[in-house]
């Protein structure tokens, strides 16, 4: 099995009276998710949610906060 999870069908689940999911057991190995950890939710399309992890989420920030420069750029560039 690959440690990598690539736009993967992972099964379904039914929300609870408490409006709680139970996110699939491959899913969370695949992901590294451990109990307590953070997740942030997003409704897309009016119909559908993803969830992010925090800890990924705040990397991928940092990481853009260092290349704002260069993002500027690309946008000022496109713009034109």
């Amino acid at each position: 099995m690959s440690t990598m999870c690539h736009n993967q069908f992972f099964g379904s689940t039914t929300v609870g009276e408490k409006g709680q999911i139970v996110i699939p057991a491959e899913a969370r190995k695949l992901l590294n998710l451990e109990k307590g950890e953070k997740l942030l939710v997003f409704g897309l399309n009016g119909d559908t949610l993803a969830l992010a992890k925090l800890s990924q989420l705040e990397e991928f920030a940092a990481h853009l906060a260092k290349k704002s420069t260069d993002l500027k750029n690309i946008i000022n560039e496109s713009k034109e």
